[in-house]
């Protein structure tokens, strides 16, 4: 199965902070993939723009070398020729004047115009203002702007409020890349294109959900950030709140941007306050030849969790009764992100050898996208009715390629629906405001308190009191592994 690529219309595209990290990790080699594949027009424009004073040329080297080094692809000098006569770069002062001419001089009237701020949120107004003040954003651009969104409710009105003074909520794409992978978009094809599951997508049918997601590196290299953060505010309140809403949403009346993100607020709206009891933080240590999270944040006195569990429920008539667990951290055994949806056993056994499991369905992000359903099937052989758990597995390289290679990167999908006007997958302000809204109580009591996150060893599955979490309940966290 190939993947259809239909092209985006012509566009120029400014990258503030074209010569950061995330610029040469993820968006420029992602814009490359899509140009390959002949996604974007030889027309378009990309230009990158960040205080260093330098000339096209040699930005572009540096675009050679992103490509080279994260592109996942083996660079064909021609196309890759081809790409870098789209590239071009601005110097400029994101809190002055410097540079705000010439870059209007360089976006072309007629074109989408998207600018892309990969910067701190710090600068997000000043960006804001100067695209405004200089005229060089009209009513028909699109920003986008990257998490963190805030660090709590008051700052995210805040910035929300600071965008607003220049473009309309329709103009603004909150990105989050997981909302980009493939197998998170599945999710609502497998829901919503599918009479199968639907019907038994709720507390009737639905013992718990597990969500999950583990890493094994640690915050070396970002603690001091990192220290200030905290895997709730990292993770929990942006990335797994998405996915949370994903499973949960009521079906939308139509695949419609706001539609869709109108029932995704529905269900933050719905969340139960967390008590502590329904909630674990943790603190990576060191193990073996490694180093702590004290160590690693250059902070001995830090009470920054690095690891949180908890028990989330839903207050509505879907959910009522249905748990969510929900799991995050560094340093953990594997690198892997699921959902694991666990329906309820059957009423009653008709099989004297053997007793039915519950079916689940796993849906992995990462590694290896795609979706297995584990169900009950009679052990070949003779001898009798014995009874066996299967997965019935989808992986998208196998099942779109040998190796996958036309699944597009998150990134490059977000990319293009910006390019496109489509905010199906970008949250809206009143969802990220909710979201820190649920997600502050938590924070305030951790702050409040005088409790230190719970010790657990690096490479393990996280701390022994997130186990008990789950045990409580006759229930276990499914194995974290790749």
């Amino acid at each position: 199965m190939v993947s259809r690529v239909i092209p985006v219309e012509d566009f120029d595209l400014v990258i503030f902070g074209a010569t950061g990290d995330l610029a040469h990790r993820k968006i420029l080699p992602g814009l490359y993939r899509r140009f390959i594949a002949g996604q974007i027009p030889e027309t378009a424009q990309i230009i990158g723009a960040a205080r260093t004073r330098q000339d096209d040329a040699t930005f572009r080297e540096q675009v050679r070398a992103a490509v080279a080094e994260f592109g996942g692809v083996a660079a064909d000098e021609p196309q890759l020729d081809a790409f870098l006569s789209l590239i071009g770069y601005v110097p400029i002062d994101a809190t002055g004047e410097g540079g705000w001419s010439e870059l209007k001089s360089r976006v072309r009237p007629g074109a989408v115009h998207a600018f892309y701020f990969s910067v701190a949120p710090s600068l997000f107004g000043d960006i804001a203002q100067r695209l405004a003040g200089h005229g060089i954003a009209d009513a028909n651009s699109r920003i986008v702007v990257e998490k963190p969104f805030g660090r709590d409710l008051e700052s995210a009105r805040a910035l929300n409020a600071t965008l607003a003074q220049h473009f309309t909520e329709e103009q603004i794409y909150r990105i989050d890349h997981y909302l980009g992978k493939e197998t998170v978009q599945n999710l609502m094809a497998v829901r919503f294109a599918n009479i199968l599951f639907e019907p038994l997508w709720k507390a009737e049918y639905v013992d718990h959900v597990q969500i999950t997601v583990a890493e094994t590196v640690g915050v070396a290299g970002r603690g001091s950030y990192y220290d200030k953060s905290g895997a709730i505010r990292d993770m929990v309140q942006n990335h797994m709140m998405q996915l949370l809403c994903l499973i949960a949403m009521e079906p939308p009346y139509h695949f419609d941007p706001n539609a869709v993100r109108d029932e995704k607020l529905k269900v933050i709206r719905a969340l139960e306050p967390v008590g502590p009891d329904d909630i674990v933080r943790g603190q990576y240590q060191a193990n073996g030849d490694g180093t702590s999270y004290i160590e690693d944040a250059e902070n001995p006195d830090s009470r920054t969790e690095s690891y949180v569990a908890m028990k989330v429920r839903i207050a509505n008539w879907r959910w009522q009764g249905t748990p969510f667990y929900l799991r995050t951290g560094k340093k953990l055994r594997a690198r892997t992100s699921e959902i694991a949806i666990t329906f309820k056993e059957p009423p009653h056994s008709i099989f004297d050898e053997g007793v039915p499991k519950a079916d689940q369905l796993v849906i992995r992000l990462q590694p290896n996208e795609g979706m297995n359903l584990k169900v009950m099937i009679k052990e070949p052989g003779p001898g009798g009715m014995r009874l066996v758990q299967v997965p019935l597995d989808m992986t998208f390289a196998e099942a779109l390629g040998a190796d996958g290679a036309d699944v597009p990167d998150a990134y490059e999908r977000l990319i293009m629906d910006v390019i496109r006007g489509n905010q199906t997958l970008f949250m809206r302000g009143d969802e990220v405001e909710a979201a820190w809204a649920w997600t502050d109580p938590i924070i305030q009591a951790w702050e409040n308190g005088k409790a230190r996150p719970e010790p657990y060893d690096a490479g393990s599955s996280g701390p022994e009191e997130a186990l008990r979490l789950l045990h409580r309940d006759n229930r276990r966290w499914r194995e974290i592994r790749a």
